[in-house]
């Protein structure tokens, strides 16, 4: 039976893409997930929402408790998981308000425990393949979905996930622009490892709200500026959910 795990993020949490909503709480061996699991429905699909912030926006992405939130969504019954993410563009052509379906991370945080399998049995240590770490599945679904729904998007991209709180020097910009990322969040990493850990497809939908300080001729992201460009564009991610969730099979 499939049912669908929504990571919500900064103000891509809306509880009201669900039908017959109904709140759960689960508590981990992990520790307290980001906040309660709202259960509903997406055109009959069984959908499980949880705000990877907390439904107030209180935690920072550094304090997410992702090992919490995955298995959590697993214990619920999870069977794929789409998460939600704004993201700052490192390239001109990935404009604001473009959407992104990632399929590859370079995980630059420092500070978060990103492995279920910190303790190892004698001999056997647990040592994850990651080549592929988001769904290609959930990935062509997303990007057909896209497509139908004319939306301006981009079907592959590498994120760069940095610890945050704080945004990058114009050094780091540049930095991770020449490694290869294409946009850059606090988020996706640590969830991605921690889902392919548990066996759960994922797949993370992007939405670029700035160009990060990597141009000159742009200013400098700001908070205000993330939340700003995310309510005018929210719609997008909400369409293309509630488009592409019925579309999810085994």
């Amino acid at each position: 039976m499939i049912k669908i795990g929504i990571i919500g993020g900064s103000g891509l949490d809306n509880p009201n893409i669900l039908q017959n909503t109904k709140d759960v709480e689960i508590k981990t061996k992990y520790g307290n997930p980001s906040s309660l699991l709202k259960t509903g429905k997406i055109a009959g699909v069984d959908v499980v929402l949880l705000a990877r912030h907390g439904r107030e926006h209180t935690i920072p992405p550094t304090y997410v408790n992702n090992k919490a939130n995955i298995y959590a969504l697993k214990e619920i019954g999870c069977t794929h998981i789409l998460a939600t993410t704004a993201v700052g563009s490192l390239r001109k052509n990935i404009g604001r308000g473009d959407l992104v379906i990632i399929d590859q991370f370079i995980d630059f945080t420092r500070r978060r425990d990103v492995s279920f399998f910190n303790s190892y049995e004698p001999h056997k240590p647990m040592h994850m393949p990651m080549a592929e770490p988001f769904s290609k599945q959930l990935r062509d679904m997303l990007n057909q979905t896209c497509e139908q729904l004319k939306l301006k998007h981009h079907k592959s991209g590498t994120v760069v996930t940095i610890e945050g709180s704080r945004f990058s020097t114009k050094a780091e910009s540049k930095m991770f622009r020449a490694w290869g990322a294409d946009i850059i969040n606090m988020s996706i990493a640590p969830e991605a490892i921690l889902a392919n850990e548990m066996q759960i497809p994922y797949a993370a939908i992007a939405m670029s709200t700035d160009y990060d300080c990597l141009f000159d001729d742009v200013p400098p992201v700001t908070w205000e500026e993330v939340l700003h460009v995310f309510k005018q564009n929210a719609d997008k991610v909400t369409n293309l959910l509630i488009a592409a969730i019925p579309k999810i099979t085994n």
